[in-house]
């Protein structure tokens, strides 16, 4: 059963469906506003939270704290550099049967997962190594 959304969230839904890209409430904020959809942030918020909790919504926090939205379609796994904040995508998702198994022993209800390693870049390490 489709949740009861708010014209908000529609409308951020929308924009989600556009963007190929994971993308800050800020900027989610400025490209409402660009397009004439303009809401206030803190409705941009609770809106995030509320397509979160339903499940259509997922959110990758960065090493610097930022949040990035996305919607919900694929599992993301990325390896990111500390130092210049590159992020590269893996393809291969090495946790998939450990979710189905989660879901199944614990009977809960997995939306989405993500799998993030930090570290050094090949072009951080060469420039680490030249100093």
């Amino acid at each position: 059963m489709r949740a009861i959304r708010t014209r908000s969230q529609d409308r951020i839904l929308s924009l989600l469906k556009t963007i190929k890209q994971g993308i800050s409430a800020q900027d989610i904020y400025v490209e409402l506003r660009n397009r004439n959809q303009s809401m206030g942030l803190a409705t941009v918020y609770r809106s995030l939270e509320a397509l979160k909790m339903e499940g259509m919504v997922q959110v990758r926090t960065l090493a610097n704290g930022e949040a990035l939205y996305s919607l919900a379609q694929q599992d993301k796994h990325h390896m990111t550099c500390l130092q210049c904040g590159i992020s590269i995508p893996i393809n291969q998702c090495p946790v998939h049967d450990l979710e189905e198994q989660l879901q199944g022993t614990h009977k809960f209800k997995i939306f989405y997962h993500t799998l993030e390693f930090f570290g050094l870049c090949s072009q951080c390490q060469m420039a680490q190594a030249a100093e």
